[in-house]
């Protein structure tokens, strides 16, 4: 009788102790399955920019039209032509330029090594000083 409880303890008891386990990894499988058809796809966020078209030769001749250059450097600093600021005044200093010249256009010129966000918040900001067009972004090639 010593003899039967040292052999089960020890792992010898025969084909009664292996386990099935398909019938597990069918299920793991099914909710595998299961999840991946009901799980929704988030959709990014993305800024739609369109070259603009090229000119005609009508519009060459015609004068530039005067532009507010923001630049972003790679260390997120912000310069609105020339003088610089931080992203809460942006907005205003927009707003200041287009009162002197209503016809000028925003061209945000940004380091490749700049922030996304930074960016996103200069456009904005020159969407809510008003302009629904004429918001230009630039990369600069340099690093």
């Amino acid at each position: 009788m010593a003899r039967r409880k040292r052999q089960s303890m020890a792992g010898g008891g025969g084909a009664e102790d292996d386990v099935n386990l398909t019938p597990m990894l069918d299920v793991v499988f099914i909710l595998l399955i299961f999840f991946i058809v009901t799980s929704t796809f988030a959709q990014e966020e993305t800024i739609g920019l369109e070259p603009p078209p090229p000119p005609s030769p009508d519009q060459q001749d015609q004068p530039q039209v005067p532009a507010i250059l923001i630049y972003i450097d790679e260390s997120n600093l912000i310069t609105v032509n020339g003088r610089v600021t931080d992203i809460g005044s942006v907005r205003a200093n927009i707003e200041r330029v287009r009162a002197e010249n209503p016809e000028s256009q925003v061209v945000i010129q940004a380091h490749p090594k700049s922030r996304n966000g930074v960016i996103v918040l200069i456009r904005d900001a020159a969407y809510n000083a008003g302009y629904t067009t004429g918001v230009n972004l630039v990369l600069s090639q340099t690093e």
